[in-house]
């Protein structure tokens, strides 16, 4: 008895052995190094774009985004039909490799919920945590991280105002570091590879005078000034305190717990500030959906909410983040495992349209981040899918809403929400000026380049 078979493209793939002789398939096949994601629907905020059409890139870069893309020999093509092709998302307060960290694994969830670009705020980060962290990044992490360093812990050494901005811009002569911020080499040199300064009123309430030096070195050397946005009091005397001076208030709904007064007056007040030209904000993605929040984080009042979601739908904020892992050691408020599901159900529920939803973590963060830290790459390179862009992109069931594949510098990081082995090594350092593929600091007792000099040095 015959039976039929059809098993698509499985001895074009599949290595086995054939009559005494292994038989691998691939052999013959010159990888082109181009990717292709065919036939899934595009939602590229940043270029206006939604529209069912092929996305292809080549090493770490978008190459063209197009309708009927040709695939030719060599191609690795995936078939993403009836997904959504995002950007990949960008989460700027998410609690990844924080100074007491203990394990990495919050960094490989993050990516398997789809996220491509991390910062992380820990305020207690020193200025040892860029080398720590940035020697997780050469070790092989699967995306792209940064972070913010703690304001008093900035504040802590003998550098003065002036020299900590010198310091920031990479100014400051090695011989005042050594005399005045440490004794260590590598904590000054990667210690301005960084992306801004952490306030948090849980960690400390630090004087009027230090966060007065704190904004004057955050505004002169273009780093993002973030604050734990909690306690309504506390935002408005910071804002006060900036006097003009750029200043992010982060998870704006952990006001509408109601831990420092009636949810919804305290969300109301921290959105009344937001409607001063120098001051950002961004929600949380937990908090927005039908749940109000997890238990391993914080809930929301369901009318401050609702407050919030006013918010977003006039645009008086459009940043959403995490403030994950709550896997992590540092718990956030939220998880990254909400950022798909509440991007989605904004748009169900007619909160913004779908292309507005999926720009509060990609085309609005890279526009908030570049106007923060006065650096375009932001825009040149992330946050949306024009060619020459980072190959960063998050595939999206919206069946499901989770994240199918996770592309990081063009590298497969996810897969059906889980990480990918395959992408240690694919992220980056995030940096103010740019993203860095090592820091070296993972090397330093391996090896090192030789450097030959130049005639007449």
């Amino acid at each position: 008895m015959a039976y039929d078979t059809n098993v698509g493209s499985l001895p074009d793939v599949l290595a086995t052995v054939r009559q005494g002789r292994l038989h691998d398939p691939l052999a013959r096949i010159e990888p082109s190094g181009r990717t292709i994601l065919k036939g899934g629907t595009v939602i590229d905020p940043a270029n206006g774009v939604e529209a069912e059409m092929d996305v292809a890139f080549r090493g770490q870069r978008v190459e063209e985004v197009a309708d009927g893309l040709r695939p030719e020999r060599g191609d690795r093509v995936f078939n993403v039909r009836g997904l959504q092709v995002w950007p990949g998302l960008i989460d700027i307060h998410l609690h990844l490799g924080d100074l007491f960290e203990t394990s990495s694994a919050p960094i490989f969830e993050s990516v398997a919920d789809g996220v491509t670009v991390a910062l992380s705020p820990g305020a207690g980060n020193s200025f040892m945590s860029p080398s720590l962290l940035g020697a997780e990044v050469d070790r092989g992490v699967p995306v792209n991280v940064g972070l913010y360093l703690g304001g008093p812990n900035v504040m802590g050494c003998l550098l003065s105002v002036d020299e900590l901005v010198d310091l920031f811009n990479g100014e400051l002569p090695e011989e005042v570091a050594y005399e005045k911020m440490t004794r260590n080499p590598i904590t000054y040199l990667t210690a301005p590879l960084t992306v801004g300064l952490k306030d948090h009123m849980g960690h400390f309430i630090a004087p009027d005078e230090m966060l007065d030096g704190l904004f004057d070195i955050s505004s002169r050397a273009g780093l993002v000034f973030m604050s734990h946005a909690q306690d309504p009091a506390h935002s408005e005397r910071l804002v006060h305190l900036s006097n003009g001076r750029p200043v992010h208030l982060t998870h704006l709904p952990a006001a509408g717990s109601g831990s420092h007064g009636d949810p919804v007056e305290s969300m109301r007040r921290m959105v009344e500030l937001l409607k001063q030209p120098h001051v950002t904000g961004d929600l949380t993605t937990s908090h927005l959906r039908p749940g109000l929040g997890n238990r391993d984080g914080i809930l929301m009042d369901r009318a401050a909410q609702q407050v919030a979601y006013e918010a977003l739908a006039d645009g008086t904020v459009d940043v959403l983040i995490s403030d994950g892992q709550c896997d992590a050691t540092m718990k956030g408020f939220g998880d990254t495992r909400d950022n798909v599901p509440a991007i989605l159900e904004l748009a169900e529920a007619g909160v913004l349209p779908l292309s507005r939803a999926v720009a509060t973590m990609t085309a609005n963060v890279t526009r908030l981040m570049a106007g923060l830290t006065r650096e375009d790459w932001w825009t040149g390179e992330l946050g949306h899918l024009g060619a020459g862009t980072r190959a960063n992109v998050t595939v999206v069931d919206p069946h499901d809403k989770l994240p199918t594949f996770v592309f990081v510098n063009g590298v497969m990081a996810a897969m059906e929400n889980r990480p990918v082995r395959e992408a240690n090594g694919a992220g980056g350092w995030v940096t103010k000026f740019g993203i860095l593929d090592r820091t070296g600091v993972g090397d330093l007792a391996a090896f090192a380049y030789h450097q030959a000099r130049q005639p007449g040095r």
